[in-house]
Order: structure tokens, then C-alpha cells, then sequence
């Protein structure tokens, strides 16, 4: 390391777990399996959809998206670990070196899929309409239900439909989701959580009270006006808000963590709410599949 003279530019964002983003020294030296041959394309802007081969217990909710690279525990399965699948592909950085300029970015969706899609619809959708799509179809509770035995035992496949008007209302909640997701949202604006309770902040033992929807981080402070089934929505295995807090155990919790958290229970409240808009509108792409 002391012979790298850009060792300072090896500080990386990371997903660590869901809407829980660590700095990361991303360095050889230092870490075990960097897997650059597909974290290389996440240090540019990117979208990466995040899911596991295999779900052996318990239902399928391993699907989220990142724009960072990630660690390989950001889903929890008893088959392994969390997959990131980038929308685009750039070209390899020691190429870009050797070239002297930059190659375009290509997306990461197979020609064929593209050209049949625009077929079927008239018009050529953008990558970002079709990761939109899918990411829509894979919060469908209706399709995990339906889907929850394949899902045990291999990637998830997506289905298209064939009608261009439903193909744009799924992107829509897709995109929605992927907004608030990634924290990007005007939905967070306004946090339906507050924090309560004088103290010094540290997480201690966390546990939830139902009645007031109070979230514990010690004896007498509580963040409040959290639903029950915001309390135990999960991402990728994970009990999201309880994961969260017990990630940070020992810590005393900043304004910035404490602003933060009220807007991850907005962002899970809100997605709950498209999960409902995205089972009306996965009815008709079951009806309208295309060929």
C-alpha cells in the first residue's frame, strides 16, 4: 500500500445492508475477494439490481437496487450470497488507461430482448424503462407467491408483458421504488418517524412497542409512528429497521443517522403502499403476456 501512490483515491461508498451505506478502504491489499471484474462498473454512475440465486427458507424478498458497489452479505440466504447485476457495462479502467480515451458504456440487457420488446411495443424502451419494469414485477407479492417454489431454486425470471400501457405503469412503481430506495425520493421530504427522549443516543437493546409504534434504542429513547408492518418489513432476509439499529449497537446515533432512520421507515411505509399499486397492475401482465 505504501508503494501506491493513489492510495487516498481507494476510498469507496459501500451497500453494506439495506439503506445502510459504510466507507470502505477498497484495496487490494485489504480486502479478500474485491471482485472488480464486476465492481469496476459501480464506481461510475450506475443503477445495480441486487438478488440471490436461491431462497431455501422462508419467502422471496431479495430484490433491491444499489448505485455503489456492495458486500456480499447484503442479502442473507442459506444459498449463498447477494448478487449485483449492473445496467450498464464500462470498459475495463486499465483498458480506458491503454487506449488513451474512453469507450461508450453498453447496457448489460441482451440485444435480442431489446429488439423484441421494441417489436412488441412500437418503440424502443431505454434500459432504464426495462430495469424500471423489472424492478416493479419483483416487489409484486403476487408474483413471489405465485413464483415462491422457482425462486427457491434459481434466479428470478421475469415475465413481459405484451401491452406497452401496462409495461409503463409497472416501470412507473419500479422507478418509484428505486427512488425511494436509494434515498433519492421528494417522498422522504417529510419523515412520518420522530425520535424521542432525552439521552446520549447510544443503541443499546432495541426492541418495538406496538402501541404508540415506538422503536427503543435504549430505556428512555424511542424513535415513534412506526407501523407494525414497517417494524417487520423485510429486504433480502433482513428485517430492515431492526437491522439497522442493531448494526449500529454500541454506537451513539448522530443527528444526521437519527434524520436517516425516520426516513428509511418513510421510505418502507411508502413501499408497502406501491407493493399494493404494483399487485393491481401485475393482474394484467399475467393476462397479456408477450410471446
Amino acid at each position: 500500500m505504501k508503494n501506491d501512490v493513489n492510495w487516498e483515491n481507494k476510498f469507496s461508498r459501500c451497500l453494506y445492508r439495506p439503506f445502510d451505506i459504510r466507507w470502505l478502504y477498497y484495496h487490494d491489499a485489504l480486502i479478500e475477494r474485491p471482485r472488480k471484474e464486476v465492481m469496476h462498473h459501480m464506481m461510475e454512475e450506475n443503477l445495480g439490481l441486487i438478488s440471490v440465486r436461491q431462497v431455501a427458507e422462508g419467502v422471496f424478498n431479495h430484490a433491491y437496487v444499489t448505485d455503489t458497489i456492495i458486500e456480499s452479505r447484503i442479502t442473507i440466504s442459506n444459498k449463498g450470497i447477494g448478487f449485483v447485476f449492473p445496467l450498464y457495462l464500462y470498459p475495463d479502467p486499465n483498458q480506458k488507461k491503454i487506449m488513451g480515451h474512453s469507450p461508450r458504456k453498453e447496457p448489460n440487457i441482451k440485444p435480442e430482448l431489446i429488439k423484441s420488446l421494441t417489436e412488441t411495443y412500437g418503440k424502443e424502451p431505454t434500459p432504464e424503462e426495462i430495469f424500471y419494469y423489472i424492478y416493479g414485477v419483483l416487489y409484486s407479492n403476487t408474483y413471489r407467491t405465485k413464483y415462491a417454489e422457482f425462486l427457491k431454486i434459481d434466479f428470478p425470471r421475469v415475465p413481459f408483458t405484451g401491452d406497452y400501457e401496462l409495461f409503463n405503469r409497472m416501470g412507473e412503481c419500479g422507478r418509484r421504488l428505486v427512488d425511494l430506495h436509494l434515498m433519492r425520493s421528494s417522498e422522504l421530504d417529510y419523515p412520518i418517524a420522530k425520535f424521542q427522549g432525552i439521552g446520549d443516543n447510544v443503541v443499546e437493546k432495541v426492541r418495538y412497542v406496538e402501541e404508540g409504534g415506538r422503536i427503543y434504542i435504549n430505556k428512555i429513547q424511542y424513535f415513534e409512528g412506526v407501523e407494525k408492518e414497517v417494524w417487520e418489513y423485510q429486504i433480502g432476509g433482513y428485517q430492515v429497521l431492526d437491522k439497522w439499529l442493531k448494526s449500529h449497537k454500541g454506537r451513539e446515533l448522530t443527528l444526521e443517522d437519527i434524520k436517516h432512520y425516520c426516513r428509511v421507515v418513510t421510505a418502507l411505509k411508502k413501499t408497502i403502499e406501491v407493493q399494493m399499486k404494483v399487485d393491481e397492475i401485475y393482474e394484467g401482465v399475467e393476462n397479456v403476456i408477450r410471446d
